[in-house]
């Protein structure tokens, strides 16, 4: 049966990843809605509906831009990670292969002292 303590902590490390990423999002979110306002601000000659208006597209855009590059991100993540596995693998392999024929040699050479 598996620790009821592992998977609490399992748990736990989700729910602060999970919390983290949110707050980053809405710390991105802030900050596209404070440089839609800045980018309105010399726009004096617009209604107040108008200015609302390209806010929000300015902030839509900014947030489907940054989705996209955290999508980014994340496959090359996964891409990373298979990589490194499919490397320790590999690596493990070799070392038990290396490890395993040492001890052979070995203990062929001590069969031969043996022998004699």
């Amino acid at each position: 049966m598996s620790d009821p303590g592992l998977r609490q902590g399992a748990g736990e490390g989700e729910l602060s990843n999970e919390v983290e990423g949110y707050l980053l999002w809405q710390a991105r979110v802030a900050e596209a809605e404070q440089r839609a306002r800045e980018f309105v601000r010399p726009m004096d000659w617009l209604t107040t509906a108008q200015r609302t208006e390209i806010e929000q597209s300015y902030v839509e855009d900014a947030l489907r831009r940054a989705r996209k590059d955290l999508e980014r991100v994340a496959a090359r993540c996964v891409s990373l990670r298979a990589e490194y596995e499919h490397r320790y693998r590999e690596l493990r392999r070799r070392c038990v292969g290396w490890t395993l024929g040492v001890c052979a040699g070995l203990a062929a050479v001590a069969a031969l002292v043996l022998l004699r």
